[in-house]
């Protein structure tokens, strides 16, 4: 197989072909997505018998941890909808925070949401706040996708328990009370710069699909009567509230019955699961609309979301099998930088490369995590600046990126505009106020 300097190039030029194969030739994404996989393997030298199962089995996996939970958070969504929920969460949201400021609101619900929570499921739970916002308030979808998307980005990569940068601590040798409370430190201005600030700033720069769209409404479609707060509520926080549940009885009860069966009713998907059917008979009273209607509709949205996030999975797969990873490393071990910032290079590097943000954390701190010591850093610092690394530049070989455009209804330029690059001004503050804790070192606890 290929190897060297040639990595990165054909990993660039792969990225170019699937950029003029969905925006020039106006392929549909997934067929793209599959097609440059494919040709990728065969030009970086992939055993002709590996190519093939290689894309199915990195299509395969990543629907493994997103197909059901994609198709559920639909059907989910669907329900709080026409019961009317999301209206009146939207509304709450807008009371506590006003119109100006309710883009901060969605993003650092999103931060708070996220700990405990995948990316991926907390997205598609939270999606549905979108539009209802967007229409409340006149600010933008984009502004709205930005400001969820970097949210829960940031803390999915900066907040312990959520498995990368619980890997971090471990690697490191960091004190892990002390690391959640200096990332959530962290998180809240990476939030509120690349996720409201920079979100505002690109909302009004692009021009959303469906900003303008009038859609039609069916007086028979309204729901039957106003659904309370509290149920609004209750319905949203119920997966959340599950799989939280999950990751607490792990951390306080680990290896007892009691965190046996919240490991089983918190595990992501029973966890949707469980809230789908308690939307069904709980929303009843408030919905409409027939049900064969309201899940033929889901049906059909989720079909194409999964299809996309599987064939991001399946490039992803062949980029990494490729050992870009691998040549990253002995290539950057070798620059003469300070720490943190060879830290968060190293660390951002393989999140574009790898298209995974706990693959990055992993690969990243098991190399430079024993090395805290000799280096003469904190190991809260240096685990910090790793976690920064893998927030931005999410690109078309990170399944999370599909599941934000397909979601937020945006294209690939807008995709790219909002979400990789409010990521990457996120990762960016999120290591400077890594650098502003590092003046502190020997006076703040742990640094």
């Amino acid at each position: 197989m290929v190897t060297g300097n040639l990595l990165i190039v054909i990993f660039l030029l792969s990225l170019a072909a699937l950029f003029f194969a969905i925006l020039k030739l106006k392929i549909e994404p997934f067929l793209a997505l599959v097609s440059v996989a494919l040709v990728t393997a065969l030009v970086i030298g992939m055993p002709l018998n590996e190519v093939a199962s290689t894309v199915t089995t990195g299509f395969g996996n990543t629907l493994t941890g997103v197909g059901i939970l994609i198709g559920l958070g639909v059907i989910f969504g669907q329900f709080l909808g026409a019961s009317g929920a999301v209206e009146k969460i939207a509304q709450s949201v807008l009371k506590v925070f006003g119109v100006k400021r309710s883009p901060a609101g969605l993003a650092l619900t999103g931060t708070a949401v996220s700990i405990p929570v995948f990316f991926d499921a907390a997205f598609v739970i939270l999606s549905g706040l979108i539009r209802s916002l967007s229409s409340k308030t006149g600010i933008t979808v984009v502004s709205f996708v930005t400001a969820l998307g970097v949210g829960l980005i940031v803390s999915h990569n900066m907040i312990a328990p959520t498995p990368g940068p619980l890997v971090v601590a471990e690697n490191t040798g960091a004190e892990l009370g002390l690391f959640i409370l200096y990332g959530i430190i962290v998180a809240i201005p990476a939030t509120l710069v690349g996720g409201y600030l920079y979100g505002m700033l690109i909302g009004k720069r692009m021009k959303h699909s469906g900003d303008m769209e009038e859609i039609a409404v069916d007086p028979a479609d309204q729901p039957k009567k106003e659904i309370g707060t509290g149920l609004s509520f209750f319905m949203l926080a119920l997966p959340i509230v599950l799989i939280l549940a999950n990751t607490v009885s792990k951390l306080l009860l680990p290896d007892t019955s009691i965190s046996s069966f919240f490991g089983f009713v918190g595990e992501k998907n029973v966890a949707l699961l469980i809230s789908v059917f308690a939307a069904l008979f709980l929303l009843r009273p408030y919905i409409s609309i027939p049900y064969s209607r309201l899940y033929s509709e889901a049906i059909n949205s989720a079909g194409i979301i999964i299809l996309i996030t599987g064939a991001g999975g399946a490039f992803g797969a062949v980029i990494n099998k490729s050992g870009i990873g691998d040549y990253l490393i002995q290539t950057m071990q070798s620059w003469s930088i300070p720490v943190l910032l060879l830290a968060f290079i190293f660390s951002q590097i393989l999140r574009a490369s790898l298209g995974s943000a706990t693959v990055a954390l992993v690969t990243t701190s098991s190399i430079l995590g024993p090395m805290a010591v000799d280096l003469g850093v904190s190991p809260i610092l240096l685990g910090l600046a790793i976690c920064a690394g893998g927030i931005g530049l999410s690109l078309p070989n990170d399944s999370g990126f599909w599941v934000v455009s397909r979601f937020g209804k945006l294209t690939v330029p807008q995709t790219l505009q909002a979400w990789t690059l409010g990521g990457f001004i996120a990762g960016l503050t999120a290591l400077a106020t890594v650098f502003v804790l590092s003046l502190f070192s020997g006076i703040l606890p742990g640094l």
